[in-house]
């Protein structure tokens, strides 16, 4: 046998993790619309990260979810 049971469980747990970051890190990367580095990210993973801390682009998919989420709050609180 080549490999020991460590390196094999610590190989299932990065390909988890792996996982687990392109259904949430990486959809908010893309829906923040930064799309290169969504791309790039599936290569270089800590690009994600980049693009779900910075600020979403104007006209992007979060960003309206974000302005009809505050226009809902000021109707709620304005009436």
């Amino acid at each position: 046998m080549d490999g020991s049971w460590a390196e094999w469980l610590f190989g299932v747990m990065f390909f988890t993790l792996y996982i687990f970051c392109i259904f949430t890190v990486c959809m908010l990367t893309f829906q923040k619309g930064h799309t290169l580095l969504g791309i790039f990210g599936i290569f270089l993973p800590f690009l994600w990260l980049i693009g779900a801390i910075l600020p979403a682009k104007p006209g992007s998919r979060y960003d309206i979810a974000q302005q009809m989420q505050t226009r809902a709050q000021v109707e709620q609180f304005s009436q």
